[in-house]
C-alpha cells in the first residue's frame, strides 16, 4: 500500500468561509439542477470518534449538473483550509450526490475549530464548513437498530482488507491502451438498514461495488463501472463474493480510482450514514 497526502489536521486556526454557505450533515444549499453550468457543493456527512481519541470527518459532495462531470485541480478552486489545500479530496466530480467519498482525521484537541472545503465550478464558488457539532455525530461502522456493519473490501484475495469509510490505498501499474483488470473481494454480514425494514425490491445482489475516477490527467473508462459481485463459497461472513472489471486510460500519468461498496441499505446507508466501504487504487500509467 502507498501513502496519500496527509488528511490529518493539527492545531489550526478556525477557517474563514468565503461563500457564506452553511450545510449540516443532512442538508445542502438549494439550487435547481441543470444539465450543465451548475455548482458543485461539498457535503458534510458527519463526524465520528476514533479509539485513540481523535475525530474523523466524513465528506461527500453534490454535483448539481445532471450531464456534466467536472475536473477541478487542487488549488484555489479546490481547496480545504486551513492546512490545505490538499487533504485528499477528489479532483474529478461525478454527476449527482456522491456519499462519503473521503475522510479527514482531526486530533483529540480539535475543539471548536473548523475546516472548510471550497469548490469553484462553472464560475460558482461554494464553501462548506466541517466541525464537531454534537448533532452531526454518526456511527458509520455499526447501525445500532439491527447491528448492521459495512462490507469488507480487499483488492487481493489474501491481502489486507478495509471495512468502513476509511479507505485503504493499493498500487497498480498499467500501460496506455491496454485494459487493466481490477479485482475486488467483498464480504458482508447480509444485514441492511432501512427506515421501513423492508428488503429493497430492486436488489440484484447482497452488495454492490461502483468504480469511479477520483483523480488523474485523462479520462478513464470502466467496463463496467458497476460489475456484478459473484457469490463465492466459503468464508465466515453472511455473504462472500468477487467482482472484476477492466479500466483503460486516455493519457499516461498518475491516477487514483475510487471503489464504493454498498450493502442492501443503498447509497449513503439509506440516510443512516452506515454501512458502506471505500477503497482507492493508485495507478501509474506508462505510455
Amino acid at each position: 500500500m502507498s501513502a496519500w497526502p496527509s488528511r490529518s489536521i493539527g492545531g489550526l486556526a478556525a477557517a474563514v468561509l468565503t461563500a457564506g454557505v452553511l450545510a449540516s450533515a443532512q442538508s445542502l444549499p438549494n439550487e435547481p439542477q441543470r444539465n450543465s453550468g451548475a455548482s458543485v457543493t461539498a457535503a458534510f456527512e458527519g463526524w465520528f470518534r476514533n479509539p485513540d481519541g481523535s475525530f474523523t470527518f466524513l465528506i461527500g459532495y453534490y454535483n448539481r449538473n445532471q450531464a456534466q462531470t467536472l475536473e477541478v485541480p487542487i488549488g484555489p478552486n479546490n481547496r480545504i483550509e486551513p492546512g490545505g489545500p490538499d487533504r485528499g479530496q477528489p479532483t474529478h466530480f461525478q454527476t449527482g450526490r456522491q456519499w462519503g467519498m473521503f475522510a479527514i482525521t482531526a486530533p483529540s484537541d480539535f475543539g471548536q475549530q473548523r475546516l472548510a472545503w471550497t469548490i469553484v465550478a462553472n464560475g460558482q464558488s461554494t464553501s462548506i464548513p466541517f466541525y464537531l457539532h454534537p448533532d452531526y455525530e454518526i456511527a458509520p461502522f455499526r447501525e445500532a437498530a439491527v447491528g448492521n456493519t459495512p462490507p469488507t473490501l480487499a483488492f487481493d484475495e489474501r491481502g489486507p482488507a478495509v471495512q468502513g469509510p476509511l479507505a485503504m490505498i493499493v498500487d497498480r501499474t498499467a500501460t496506455l491502451g491496454r485494459p487493466l483488470t481490477l479485482n475486488a473481494w467483498i464480504s458482508d454480514d447480509a444485514k441492511f438498514t432501512s427506515s421501513s425494514g423492508l428488503r429493497p425490491k430492486d436488489a440484484e445482489t447482497r452488495v454492490t461495488i461502483t468504480w469511479t475516477k477520483y483523480r488523474g490527467p485523462g479520462s478513464v473508462k470502466f467496463d463496467p463501472e458497476r460489475p456484478r459481485v459473484e457469490p463465492m463459497e466459503g468464508g465466515t461472513a453472511g455473504y462472500n463474493g468477487k467482482a472484476a472489471t477492466t479500466v483503460t486510460f486516455s493519457e499516461p500519468g498518475e491516477y487514483m480510482l475510487h471503489a464504493m461498496v454498498n450493502d442492501l441499505s443503498g447509497a449513503g446507508g439509506g440516510g443512516f450514514q452506515c454501512c458502506w466501504t471505500t477503497g482507492l487504487v493508485k495507478v501509474s500509467v506508462s505510455p
